[in-house]
């Protein structure tokens, strides 16, 4: 026999054996990554769930015991937070200033990426590369002269004054997720549609805008939830306590209650819980946004 002569397959009998030996295997492969995922989700979840139950405690109960369960469960704390007009308030103005912030971009985001993607012009790539380069620019830098152009404006204690800088600073990450979405329509599509008679413009809002919606509401969410969770910019642009948004609410509010720990932990459970859940409900828009764009 040559030494290039196949081995022979196994037996009918080792067959089972070794399915056995490698389904073992996989079998503890899978065990460790749910527990490592389990482990990072709980990571993540942790320090939410400690805010929600402990707006259910007394502080007598987390001075007595920080990390226990509530017993009795109080409901006064949220209840007081419920029927604060400030809090109503302040909610109020932070979805006007998120909604107003992601139709802002939403619309300009399109309209600029559809130009970057679909048109030939001199300077289109360094266009294109100014806006990339706008995700390396923080807001942090700006902020002093940020403040200074709102002042000069008369924006300052308005929302207006945080929601058209928010709009400036997320175009860039807008159009860069867009622009592979509008640039993957195939050619072919807009010159049947200009030979049926469609106009630029036509072509634009009857094909383009369907066929970039994942993309668009990818870029939609990550405004709002950007715009929501804002902080900076409306501690330099707003003074008054009635224009405040719900991150400066609670800090506001944290600092006029910092005895009363409870109720400082409902008040803040409140007001990431409309954000958790528009989060939740569109997570998986998100990702296949994302993943359109990286296709693209």
């Amino acid at each position: 026999m040559s030494a290039s002569t196949l081995a022979a397959p196994p037996l009918p009998a080792e067959r089972p054996a070794r399915r056995r030996r490698e389904g073992g295997r996989l079998g503890r492969a899978s065990l460790m990554t749910y527990l490592v995922a389990i482990f990072f989700v709980g990571i993540c979840i942790g320090p939410v769930a400690y805010i929600v139950i402990g707006g259910f405690r007394s502080n007598s109960q987390i001075i007595r015991d920080p990390a226990g369960f509530p017993s009795p469960w109080e409901i006064g704390n949220y209840l007081s937070v419920l029927t604060s007009d400030i809090f109503w308030q302040q909610m109020s103005n932070s979805a006007i200033s998120a909604l107003a912030t992601t139709a802002g971009v939403v619309v300009l985001g399109v309209m600029a990426s559809y130009v970057l993607a679909r048109y030939e012009f001199r300077g289109r790539t360094a266009l294109y590369s100014l806006f990339a380069a706008g995700l390396m620019f923080p807001m942090t830098v700006a902020i002093t002269p940020l403040y200074i152009l709102v002042r000069e404006l008369g924006l300052m204690n308005s929302l207006a004054g945080i929601i058209l800088p928010q709009i400036a600073f997320a175009l860039p990450t807008t159009i860069i997720i867009l622009v592979p979405f509008l640039r993957a329509i195939p050619k072919e599509l807009e010159e049947a549609a200009s030979i049926d008679g469609a106009s630029r413009l036509g072509f634009f809002f009857r094909m383009v805008v369907p066929l970039s919606l994942p993309g668009v509401i990818t870029t939609g969410i990550l405004a709002f939830i950007a715009s929501w969770n804002s902080y900076m910019l409306p501690l330099f642009i707003l003074n008054n306590e009635s224009n405040y948004t719900l991150p400066l609410g609670v800090q506001a509010f944290s600092a006029q209650y910092s005895v009363d720990t409870a109720r400082v932990l409902a008040f803040t459970s409140l007001s990431m819980i409309p954000a958790l859940i528009f989060f939740s409900l569109f997570e998986r828009r998100i990702v296949g946004g994302l993943t359109g764009a990286v296709k693209g």
